[in-house]
């Protein structure tokens, strides 16, 4: 995955911006500017066309959006965005951008950048190896114990699922992967019948699915391997092979940062 240069640009915005001025909202780009939240110096994100969101739920849409946009490395680490640019990219007002971002900032994909936009957080490979390690001690025993309670007919059941993150892995489609990745292990751990679990185990997954800064392209041997696993890992549950199960999942986290 291509990964562009921390440095914050300065160039001018007419030749920065892919929107162009004809495309700013005038009173919000005064307003914005006013408060010093410019939208210059900002690098072209590739595959950021511009596309219409439905004003129902909009905040909840772009949050998914940029989610998808920083798995996917289109918004580059290191790199600051302002919520007006983001805003024209996606046809809404600054607001909703700027809400979805400080929900980011929460989670650590982002951090606020004064008077500028926000930057999207260089991660380091210590930080995945962290990750990896938390998620293990946290999802290991519950896999574990689901194994030897759980019947092999609702295994089968989670079929479809590891299908779909095969099918957006032969593809290549790395955010679409991160999605049916996610659903997986929702579904695996959803049977432990703990709600707090899910939910932190879910913020782990997704912080482990960040890009790295000058992370090279993930391969799509890799990503398919990465796959497979969950097929594997489905096999292992049925025969109560705790031993597979416990080595399949503590290499799943460890290869998936690779």
């Amino acid at each position: 995955m291509e990964q562009g240069s921390t440095r914050e640009r300065t160039t001018d915005r007419s030749a920065a911006s892919p929107y162009g001025d004809a495309a700013r909202v005038p009173e919000q780009a005064r307003a914005d500017e006013a408060r010093g939240e410019h939208t210059h110096g900002e690098p072209p994100a590739p595959g950021l066309a511009p596309r219409a969101v439905r004003r129902h739920s909009v905040r909840g849409q772009i949050l998914e959006a940029l989610r998808t946009a920083l798995v996917g490395g289109e918004l580059v680490p290191g790199e600051v965005y302002s919520a007006p640019a983001l805003g024209e990219r996606f046809g809404v007002s600054a607001t909703p951008v700027r809400e979805a971002m400080q929900q980011l900032a929460t989670e650590g994909a982002v951090e606020v950048v004064p008077n500028r936009g926000f930057r999207v957080t260089e991660r380091t490979p210590r930080e995945l190896a962290e990750l990896a390690e938390v998620r293990a001690l946290i999802e290991v025993p519950v896999m574990l114990r689901l194994a030897r309670t759980v019947p092999a007919a609702r295994w089968a059941e989670l079929r479809p699922l590891a299908e779909a993150t095969g099918a957006a892995a032969a593809r290549g489609d790395r955010a679409h992967y991160a999605d049916a990745d996610r659903a997986f292990h929702r579904a695996v751990l959803a049977l432990a019948g703990n709600e707090q679990l899910l939910v932190i185990a879910d913020a782990l997954h997704r912080r482990s699915q960040w890009p790295l800064v000058s992370a090279p392209a993930t391969r799509h041997g890799d990503l398919v391997a990465d796959a497979a696993e969950h097929s594997a890992l489905l096999d292992a549950l049925v025969a109560q092979d705790l031993p597979v199960v416990s080595s399949l999942v503590r290499e799943h986290f460890t290869g998936a940062q690779d």
